[in-house]
């Protein structure tokens, strides 16, 4: 079940799961992007590799009409991978995925931060995202254990 937590210049979501599958297996998932949008229901489209240094374009359900464009600033293989969008102090949204070995299987835990002095003006124009982050967590599920 995702979370949010939120202060005046700070808003986060985060959604953990355990998934029956080595990392490898959900990395492969998670960096495959000419598959992303055919597991991922919350995702409309993606255009570009998901490697590191290199922006995206990316729709989604939830903003429709509108094209975000996070870049892959971290990309630890089978161990962390981050996408920032905007531009710290004014707005940024980072979302960060991690993917820690347990037993047989994987824990995938994806937070995202939305931070910036234009927080508090545009924060209540801003979705939900705890529905979608469950949604993102449950399809990743299937999609890796299927």
């Amino acid at each position: 079940m995702s979370e949010r937590t939120e202060t005046t210049f700070r808003l986060q979501y985060e959604v953990a799961i355990q998934i029956a599958a080595p990392p490898s297996v959900v990395w492969a998932k998670m960096t495959d992007a000419r598959d992303f949008v055919a597991w991922n229901s919350t995702v409309s489209s993606l255009d570009g590799p998901i490697e590191l240094g290199n922006k995206m374009k990316l729709q989604v359900p939830i903003a429709p009409g509108r094209t975000f464009t996070p870049k892959v600033v971290e990309f630890e293989p089978e161990t962390r991978m981050v996408w920032q969008d905007g531009f710290y102090r004014m707005f940024q949204g980072t979302r960060t995925f991690t993917f820690t070995p347990e037993g047989q299987g994987t824990r995938f835990h994806m937070h995202e931060v939305f931070r910036g002095v234009m927080l508090p003006m545009i924060k209540g124009s801003l979705p939900d995202f705890r529905e979608p982050f469950d949604q993102f967590a449950a399809d990743l599920k299937a999609a890796c254990e299927g």
